[in-house]
């Protein structure tokens, strides 16, 4: 298999899933070669946090049932052969989505945030006995840290924390094969 897949989501005030960020990415370069970006009707008219990036007019959308959603969605991953789908805090997604339990889940966070496998992570950072840093380990923190960018901010629109996510995994410098699969 020659692709992967990041996959960030947004929920709505109910805890609803309301948008899905899908990036088709190449495994040996990182970089993305398909975006989808899902946004779900009714879910998202009960708003949510992030709501007011929810439609961005550079982006793209399929505005679309929550099935049709997970159907298009599943075509797409089948189409590009990947089985193996990433995500930061991949447990809160997959759980969003039982829809794609049979795919190969990955938590990006398991490699960003321990000072054993991010080379970012100095000795004056505070971590726990694992090596996981105590706090600033989301993705905003951890791509500022990673990039060396101080006034990066995280969007929170599905698609575009997605595509983060791909720059996440792509500054660590690990292999795809690296990451443990979740059970």
């Amino acid at each position: 298999m020659a692709y992967f897949a990041v996959i960030d989501t947004e929920t709505n005030w109910n805890n609803a899933l309301m948008s899905i960020g899908t990036v088709i990415a190449d495994k040996d370069t990182f970089k993305p070669v398909k975006v989808r970006y899902h946004v779900l009707t009714p879910e998202f008219e009960v708003g949510g946090m992030f709501s007011d990036v929810l439609f961005d007019s550079r982006l793209k959308h399929i505005l679309c049932t929550r099935d049709e959603a997970m159907e298009d969605l599943v075509c797409l991953l089948k189409e590009y052969g990947v089985e193996d789908v990433f995500a930061y805090n991949a447990p809160f997604d997959r759980r969003l989505m039982p829809e794609l339990g049979l795919f190969n889940w990955y938590d990006i966070v398991k490699i960003a945030a321990y000072r054993q496998y991010n080379r970012k992570i100095t000795m004056w950072d505070e971590c726990c006995k694992t090596g996981r840093l105590k706090h600033d380990y989301g993705v905003e923190a951890m791509l500022r840290r990673l990039s060396g960018d101080k006034a990066y901010c995280e969007t929170h629109n599905a698609l575009y924390d997605a595509l983060d996510e791909l720059e996440i995994m792509r500054l660590l410098g690990y292999r795809t094969d690296s990451y443990i699969k979740m059970l």
